[in-house]
């Protein structure tokens, strides 16, 4: 027992260590991504350590207590069968290096064109149990109108049978923090439990059904998401939408117009389902055009006339009060009948020859129309285009659109186009990790080169990486899933694996050179000696990630990806693994001879 814990305890540590450089990458995260996957990494790390220190002292203690008395014993009926199986594949294989290793690039060429297929988005949308509805009334609607077509929604909605309570709010909250107009309505629509929804109906029946009664409503073009979803869309861009476009510019009937045409190409998209301008429209308003020829006739100055229109309106500060140290000024204004606009313009002006003219003489008061909202990003008016999508990735969805923009739609000189929302997290996750990734990798080569003090050796087992991706985006692709920063993080929990298995065969056919066996001989032992061990520690972390894989309840749509990767990453890494590697080894290693094994290579245990 202690001189196998001594041979097993350095390839144990940089067993350990590598998978750890595996999940490196994870660390790097941010914002949301960051916020679920990196506890996850942090918990696999804190494992693996624990793992270590208990491997190398009370299980060699329990090894010495429990196994003094046990026989030795050979392989069982099944793992019997599995090497008299595999030793006549494996052969074959070895008889046929060429047309093994061409089916393996095959294999990477196939999953190279079926990935380039599989379209991206940041993270699988969470089932969180509940429906956010939300949409926007006219710009001058009143609080009374509102306040009838709420209930009118409501209602509509309650007679859907599922739905449980409806909740619905028209501007800003209570505590004022979302500054919005009462043209703006949200809804919380609350679900019964799944157990009382009618057979056959899931929450998208459902929302398909929500939305039919809302559309029986007129002038309603309702979005809907989730609750919390919707809360972190628009902390991302302050706008709702899972995809949205950003024009910035000067003239901001250029950037409406323009945006129109943009949502007018996005509506055209398949996957989108609902697109709209960010609180499009414009408010009733009285414009005062002071008429300076005619002031001018009347002796008075632009600044007497916005005085007056100002202390009528807005009230100014005629004199001030003093109580004690305290001092407060006094404001004089009409009061509010008086400030009517048909009273407004009889109010009279004093002119400089001591006549009184009404206001309307020298003030033209006209009814226009004008922008609700004037938005801004970096200091420059900003029109804002929010998109939800459905039943398609996001990646495929924003380079039609982007195709269609730049055909269709002329851009002025001096203007830009954004492309936020969770596409823009999705471009930031992907670019981070296409960064820390190689650095990763980079740092698993020289722990494996430290390890068996050879390039070669090193470079092969990487080789296992690859190998490992093929079932990853196969099953991906089987069970319709698109490339996602969850799918990202299985991938790269996987390399780990990968490497581990590539570790196993190739430092036991090392052992066997080194002890007088040839190259052919060495790498045949060698591998049917290992295929306890690469089906042991395959099985092992396919079968305790299968439950995730499985699940349908709330928050797993997160994890599916992940789960996924992994076990079709090793249901492809560990036949690859047991045939290419073998032949590879032979092909590069081979032919080369062994030289002394370092101080810090790896023992077979």
């Amino acid at each position: 027992v202690a001189r196998a814990t001594i041979e097993v305890g350095r390839p144990t540590l940089f067993s350990m260590l590598i998978i750890i450089a595996a999940h490196l990458p994870i660390f790097a995260l941010q914002r949301q991504e960051g916020r679920i996957f990196v506890p996850m990494a942090y918990s696999v790390v804190s494992a693996l350590i624990g793992s270590l220190l208990v491997s190398l002292t009370l299980v060699p203690l329990l090894s010495y207590w429990g196994l003094r008395n046990v026989k030795e014993h050979g392989d069982n009926r099944l793992i019997a069968a599995c090497k008299r199986i595999y030793r006549q594949r494996l052969d074959w294989a070895l008889q046929r290096q060429n047309l093994t290793v061409g089916v393996a690039l095959l294999a990477l060429a196939v999953a190279g064109i079926v990935g380039s297929r599989l379209g991206s988005e940041f993270l699988p949308e969470l089932n969180e149990g509940t429906i956010w509805a939300s949409w926007m009334q006219p710009p001058s609607v009143s609080i009374e109108e509102a306040r009838e077509q709420l209930h009118r929604a409501r209602k509509a909605m309650l007679q859907v049978p599922e739905v449980d309570v409806v909740v619905s709010k028209a501007g800003r909250p209570d505590d004022g923090t979302d500054p919005k107009t009462i043209s703006a309505v949200e809804c919380f629509v609350g679900l019964k439990p799944e157990s009382q929804w009618r057979a056959g109906y899931d929450k998208d029946r459902i929302l398909a059904e929500v939305k039919d009664k809302l559309e029986t409503l007129p002038g309603l073009e309702v979005g809907f998401s989730q609750p919390v979803r919707d809360n972190i869309l628009e902390s991302i861009s302050q706008v709702k939408g899972q995809i949205v476009v950003q024009l910035s510019g000067d003239d901001l009937p250029t950037l409406h117009d323009k945006m129109r045409q943009i949502r007018g190409l996005a509506r055209q998209i398949a996957g989108v389902y609902y697109a709209e301008v960010d609180r499009e429209g414009d408010l009733p308003q009285y414009q005062l055009d002071i008429d300076r020829p005619q002031a001018a006739r009347y002796g008075l100055n632009i600044g007497d006339v916005q005085d007056v229109i100002e202390t009528a309106l807005g009230g100014k500060v005629a004199t001030q009060i003093y109580e004690g140290e305290r001092h407060f000024g006094v404001v004089v204004r009409l009061s509010e009948p008086e400030r009517a606009i048909p009273r407004l313009k009889e109010l009279l002006i004093a002119t400089p020859d001591g006549a009184y003219i009404p206001l309307d003489t020298v003030v033209n008061f006209k009814a226009v129309s004008g922008a609700m909202t004037i938005s801004r990003v970096n200091g420059r008016r900003t029109v804002s285009l929010g998109i939800f999508i459905r039943d398609r990735d996001m990646g495929s969805i924003v380079q039609d659109l982007q195709a269609a923009v730049a055909s269709k739609v002329a851009i002025p000189e001096g203007y830009s186009l954004k492309w936020s929302g969770e596409f823009e997290n999705q471009q930031r996750a992907m670019k981070r990790l296409s960064v820390v990734v190689p650095i990763s990798v980079l740092l698993i080569f020289v722990l494996l080169f430290q390890a068996f003090g050879s390039v070669g050796s090193a470079a092969l087992i990487l080789l296992n990486i690859p190998l490992a991706l093929v079932g990853g985006i196969l099953g991906l692709a089987l069970r319709g899933m698109p490339l996602s920063v969850s799918a990202a993080i299985g991938f790269i929990a996987l390399m780990g694996q990968a490497v581990l298995n590539g570790v196993v065969l190739v430092s036991h056919f090392n052992q066997l050179r080194d002890e007088g066996m040839g190259a052919h001989e060495a790498v045949v032992t060698g591998a049917i000696s290992r295929l306890r061990t690469v089906l042991m520690t395959t099985l092992l972390a396919m079968l305790g990630l299968l439950p995730m894989a499985l699940s349908t309840d709330i928050g797993s749509e997160t994890q599916r990806p992940l789960a996924t990767v992994i076990i079709f990453g090793l249901l492809s890494a560990a036949p690859l693994t047991l045939f290419v590697m073998p032949v590879l080894y032979l092909k590069l290693l081979g032919r080369k001879p062994r030289q002394s094994v370092p101080a810090t290579g790896f023992i077979d245990p």
